[in-house]
Order: structure tokens, then C-alpha cells, then sequence
């Protein structure tokens, strides 16, 4: 049984039966034979269901935003933000994704001719997070669906209302039955899955540790895997910037969804000559966020997913001190029920720490001082991930140094950092390897079939 609960509040919302053995067989087995009749889908067909996906994301959106903020406790406003872009999502390849599917070709030394063929692979298993559980879903389903695929999804558990929500529009939308299931499953049957005939590739949005394991198995069984880990993203901030927006942005990119996203800018780099300045706007802006009612629009910070999350950061602000870091403040449970605590800011954090190398999952800030281009690019990289990157420059010499020197899958200039549905999205280092999103993210479960024409 899997029960979830209202993080704002503590109070459970609902309970869900897990599958057993037979369970988690029916289910494969739906997907294996629906897709041998998707896989030759026309690619018109596909676009269609995606299309239909987009207009009920779209027309259904406060209801889809007020089950997230329920389930774990994202502000309503980001929670709109997030079901409207899973709608462009599957309108944009919907659009776009026909073109994508077409055939290469590449003349041939000895006159004659190859073409590479874009052939659907089969059933695809996600194992998907809980902090953005549209958003993550959508960047795993739209591409399935095009692509001629079918899906398997292992959600959070603290998200099973939205897994199964889902998986009732996919079928509102005129998908086939057994084209997108959800497996309502602890992790413990994963291994199993992914050991399956019948699940031909495996991709998961988490942590190191989950990631690790699914690799692991995935290589055991030489499936293809594609994983978006952890990152502890820098967010350098160099003297010809705007400095009033970049703290704006700073603060924004701090406490978006709660302090829990895996590209949020969680380390503040500042030049020297700009610190001060910086800091004290900072402390100011990050001590003004509105804590409160997820579901009141003008709340900027609600609760953390569950009690466990937010006891594990509170422990994290523990050690930053036991390290010799400056909590400058906040940083503490707040003494009401539900998952809640306030922003906290740390300062002179050692590099080479366990706070410094680790990824805070939660609204607490670091802020570092460097001295010039090289001292932040050195403090950028002292980490073993490489997700994420924002940079504040307007010197065009600065830029080109740091989208070379920066090791992420990723950098924004003067801008909150964040996934673009045209653009690949994807890390490097313990971030993970893989793409998701553009042509990329279309391609990364597919076959890539030569087929050779003779002159």
C-alpha cells in the first residue's frame, strides 16, 4: 500500500494498492503487444495523440496545478507553469516531431547511397521524481510517443494521484490502451523490470544513488539508459552585470520549487568587487520571501515535499556548521504542522566540504566570493556534478570563457537557468549522461537503422 500526504498539512490524501508479481506481468505484457501495433503507427497518428495530450493539459491546467500542490507542495503559481509547459511540450513535438523522424541520407564513395531510418526500440521504463511530476513525465512521454514507443512509469510514490491522472488523459488524448502505464510499485520490483525481455531501455530522473543502480542493471542486461541525476549548480555573478536583476533572479532561482529542482542555482558566486553590494541585497531579498499557503498565489515558498525531506536538510545546515560554514541565517524548522522550514544562507563554505560538494535539496543558499573569471570558474567546477550553469556578464570575452570552462551540460546568461523544450537538456559528471528534449531527446530511444542502396 502506498499512502500519500499533504505536505502543507501532514493530513493523508489518499491510499494506493502496489501490484504484486502478476500485477507488474499483465502490465508489460499490455505493453509489449500494443507496441507492436504503435511501432507501425503512422507518424500523423502519434502527432495527433500529442496535440489532443497538449489541449487537455491546457484545458484542464488549475486542476492538474492543485493535485501537484497537494501531493507535494509546490506554489500554485509554479505549479500552472509547470502543466502549461508540459502542454507546449507535446504540441511542440507534435509539430516539430515528423520532420525529426525523417530519413538521412549520405552518398557513398562507390556511387551508391545510405539512409538512416529512425525505427522505434519498444517498451521504455521511466523511473521519475516527485519534484516536478508533470514536467519530468512529459519530457519522457512526448518523445515515447513519437517516437512509435510505449512507456513505463515508476513515479514517486508521494505522487501516485498525478501518475495515475496521467495515465487516464493519455487515453482522453486517443492513445491506444497500454501505451503509457503506470506501475504503482515500490522500488523494490525496479531491478526486475528493467531485467525484463519485454522493457528494452531504461531512463530515470533522481538521485546519484537510484541512478547508479539503475545503470548498474540496465548494463548488466545491455539496455540502453539515460539518467538525469543531482547537480548543485553555480550561478556567477561578475561585475559588468545587472546587479539588481541578478539578485532577483538569484533569489528566484534559490527557492523555485521550494529549493528542490535539480538545476536550481544553489551556489551563488560573486566577484569581489561586486560582493558586498551583492550580499547585502541578497540577505535582504532572501530574508523577504513570502513563506506560506502553497495554494495562495502569492506564496513564494511552500513545504517541503515530506517531513523526511526537510529533516534531511535541516540536517545538512548542521553539518555546513560542524564544517566551519557562516549560517548567516535561517536555515530551521518552522513550528507548524506539515513539512516547513524558512530560507537559510551559508557563507564561507571550504571547498572541498561535504556541504560545498553535496547537493542542498531544499532553500538554503551558499554565497561565495571570488576574486576574478578564474577563482569562480575554479569554484564553479569544485564539484563532482555538471547539470546546470547560469552566468550574469555583459563582457563578451567572460562569456566565451565560461560557456568553455564551465563543466555542465548546460549554462544560461543572465537568465534563471532551466530546460527549453527546443533545446537538449542534459548533464555531465555524477549529473548523469544522456539527452532529453530537441531532435536529441527524440532520438536517444531509437534505432538508428542504415540501410545501404547500391548504385
Amino acid at each position: 500500500m502506498i499512502t500519500t500526504i499533504n505536505p502543507a498539512t501532514g493530513e493523508t490524501i489518499a491510499e494506493y494498492e502496489t501490484l504484486d508479481a502478476n500485477g507488474i506481468d499483465a502490465k508489460l505484457e499490455t505493453a509489449i503487444c500494443t507496441y507492436h501495433d504503435w511501432r507501425a503507427s503512422p507518424v500523423d497518428q502519434r502527432a495527433r495523440v500529442l496535440e489532443n495530450l497538449g489541449g487537455l493539459f491546457e484545458s484542464r491546467k488549475e486542476e492538474l496545478a492543485r493535485l501537484a500542490v497537494t501531493e507535494m507542495g509546490k506554489p500554485i503559481s509554479q505549479a500552472r507553469s509547470e502543466v502549461e509547459k508540459c502542454a507546449s511540450l507535446f504540441r511542440y513535438l507534435a509539430e516539430a516531431g515528423p520532420a525529426m523522424l525523417e530519413s538521412e541520407w549520405w552518398d557513398l564513395s562507390d556511387g551508391g547511397r545510405a539512409e538512416g531510418r529512425w525505427l522505434p526500440q519498444g517498451p521504455v521504463l521511466a523511473v521519475m521524481p516527485w519534484n516536478f511530476p508533470y514536467w519530468q513525465v512529459a519530457r519522457f512521454l512526448a518523445p515515447t510517443v513519437m517516437a512509435g514507443n510505449v512507456g513505463v512509469l515508476k513515479h514517486a510514490s508521494i505522487v501516485q494521484g498525478v501518475a495515475a491522472k496521467i495515465e487516464e488523459l493519455v487515453l482522453e488524448a486517443g492513445g491506444p490502451d497500454g501505451l503509457f502505464q503506470n506501475l504503482c510499485v515500490s522500488s523494490d520490483p525496479i531491478a526486475e523490470v528493467i531485467a525484463d525481455s519485454r522493457i528494452t531501455a531504461a531512463t530515470l530522473t533522481g538521485s546519484e544513488g537510484a541512478g547508479s543502480a539503475v545503470a548498474q542493471q540496465a548494463g548488466k542486461h545491455l539496455k540502453k539508459v539515460v539518467l538525469e541525476l543531482g547537480g548543485s549548480d553555480p550561478f556567477i555573478v561578475m561585475p559588468s552585470a545587472d546587479i539588481e536583476q541578478a539578485v532577483e533572479d538569484a533569489v528566484t532561482a534559490r527557492i523555485q520549487n521550494n529549493g528542490q529542482s535539480c538545476i536550481c542555482g544553489k551556489r551563488t558566486i560573486v566577484h569581489a568587487d561586486i560582493y558586498d553590494a551583492f550580499a547585502d541585497r541578497f540577505t535582504a531579498a532572501l530574508k523577504d520571501v513570502t513563506i506560506g499557503d502553497p495554494l495562495d498565489d502569492d506564496t513564494q515558498l511552500g513545504p517541503l515535499s515530506s517531513e523526511g525531506q526537510r529533516d534531511t536538510v535541516l540536517d545538512q545546515v548542521v553539518k555546513a556548521r560542524d564544517e566551519g560554514c557562516t549560517l548567516l541565517f535561517g536555515g530551521e524548522k518552522l513550528d507548524r504542522p506539515g513539512a516547513w522550514m524558512n530560507v537559510g544562507l551559508l557563507a564561507d563554505v571550504p571547498l572541498g566540504s561535504e556541504t560545498g560538494t553535496d547537493e542542498i535539496f531544499g532553500p538554503v543558499a551558499q554565497i561565495y566570493k571570488a576574486s576574478d573569471m578564474d577563482e569562480a570558474t575554479t569554484i564553479a567546477n569544485a564539484i563532482p556534478f555538471g547539470l546546470g550553469s547560469a552566468v550574469w556578464t555583459n563582457d563578451e570575452d567572460e562569456k566565451e570563457h565560461f560557456a568553455n570552462a564551465i563543466a555542465a551540460g548546460m549554462t544560461t546568461f543572465n537568465a534563471v537557468n532551466g530546460s527549453k523544450i527546443e533545446a537538449p537538456f542534459g548533464g555531465i559528471k555524477r549529473s548523469g549522461f544522456g539527452r532529453e528534449l530537441s531532435q536529441h531527446g527524440l532520438h536517444e530511444f531509437m534505432n538508428l537503422k542504415t540501410l545501404i542502396h547500391p548504385a
